[in-house]
């Protein structure tokens, strides 16, 4: 894995260009964050992932910024999640799914906007969705769906609920991929 700068972020876009809706041109996207005073900003595919630099206060302010210029510049409500890139590589290493032998194309990460309370991830049903399994880590939910991510209820709905707060889904092959952007 590169080893990433640290002035570098990542943003999360949650339902972004999905199925047609909330549609979002990541050159817009990317022109947000510019304008919000990041730098560097690069995108990786159509649903949501920004790389870019920023200062740790600036990169701070980034969620509501990208969510109120989206909101007026095309009138969606949008959720962003961000991570530093250190973060994002501690995610990358402490995947327990991972480490347990699973295959990579089954694992997926929800990122939190906030850390769940220890009583709310301790009434999480860890039988909601068989054979799917998920494990609780701080602000990210770690999923293996043996099945696909696409039959799972471990869903954001569910999620969000439960825990009281805002979860956005990546594929771990993005996770990575966004790991190696943070890198270059």
């Amino acid at each position: 894995m590169a080893v990433a700068k640290s002035d570098t972020h990542v943003a999360l876009l949650r339902g972004i260009n999905v199925a047609g809706k909330n549609k979002v041109p990541m050159k817009e996207l990317a022109a947000i964050l510019a304008g919000a005073g990041c730098r560097d900003v690069r995108t990786y595919i159509q649903s949501g992932n920004v790389v870019y630099r920023a200062p740790t206060a600036l990169a701070r302010r980034v969620p509501a910024a990208v969510s109120a210029a989206l909101a007026r510049r095309l009138g969606l409500t949008v959720p962003v999640v961000t991570r530093s890139a250190a973060e994002l590589d501690a995610v990358a290493r402490e995947n327990p799914f991972l480490r347990a032998g699973a295959d990579p194309a089954t694992l997926h990460v929800a990122f939190l906007a906030d850390h769940p309370s220890a009583d709310r991830v301790a009434a999480l049903d860890p039988k909601r969705s068989p054979p799917d399994t998920f494990e609780v880590r701080g602000r990210e939910v770690y999923l293996c769906c043996p099945k696909g991510y696409g039959t799972t209820k471990l869903t954001n709905a569910w999620f969000d609920g439960k825990l009281q707060t805002t979860s956005t889904v990546r594929n771990w092959r993005t996770v990575l991929t966004l790991l190696e952007m943070a890198g270059e």
